[in-house]
């Protein structure tokens, strides 16, 4: 059951948004095993003001195409796993919407299952 917030500075288009989101989906069903519609994603634009990065932080190169993805995830993978996640997010981005590796920032956020309540105000997972 990930949940994504993707963040990026506004003013892409539509279409750039849903691939963003698109690719994001396609990385972790194929690393992650995610079932089916198990899609929880949000997209948020900032304005200058409101998005700040540190241009060359470990040596890395970002420009202001920089994305943002924040994912809330069960703590059920391996390090494997994970490291399979991150390429395939980076290298699909990078097909489509067309971003660089550079511009691609992934926090990993794993809590228990039983920290979920998908409707209801059940915990489904519990």
């Amino acid at each position: 059951m990930p949940l994504t917030r993707i963040s990026l500075k506004r003013g892409k288009n539509p279409e750039y948004r849903r691939k963003l989101m698109e690719q994001v989906y396609k990385a972790m069903r194929e690393t992650f095993n995610v079932p089916e519609d198990d899609r929880f994603m949000t997209i948020t634009e900032h304005d200058d003001a409101g998005f700040a990065f540190g241009r060359s932080y470990l040596d890395i190169e970002r420009s202001e195409d920089l994305v943002i993805i924040q994912l809330t995830v069960n703590n059920t993978r391996s390090l494997e796993q994970k490291k399979a996640l991150y390429a395939a997010i980076v290298s699909r981005l990078g097909e489509a919407p067309g971003l660089r590796p550079e511009d691609v920032l992934i926090g990993l956020t794993e809590v228990p299952k039983e920290n979920w309540s998908l409707g209801l105000g059940l915990a489904q997972y519990a």
